[in-house]
């Protein structure tokens, strides 16, 4: 059996005072992150708090597509959308 997985659109703000989770716009998930978009750092650190919400491994959570763009299409490896969702807060 394949591991489940599903990828995730989201609104990304980088240079935030802190990292946090807005809410959802739609089916994307609003998401602040301190770190500032240079060098994929605001990226690393987007995978890195997603993924602790989630309750996943740092490696499990990765930008598909969107690198330069607020818009941003997560994938997640090890849940469903539905789990996914289930996880985060405000879903």
């Amino acid at each position: 059996m394949s591991t489940p997985s599903c990828r995730l659109a989201i609104k990304a703000i980088p240079n935030a005072g802190r990292d946090e989770i807005v809410g959802w716009l739609g089916d994307a998930l609003k998401v602040k992150v301190r770190a500032p978009a240079l060098d994929g750092r605001a990226n690393d650190a987007l995978c890195a708090f997603l993924a602790e919400a989630l309750g996943l491994p740092r490696r499990a959570v990765t930008v598909a597509s969107g690198e330069k763009s607020r818009q941003k299409c997560i994938e997640i490896a090890g849940l469903s959308l539905e789990q996914a969702r289930a996880r985060l807060p405000g879903a």
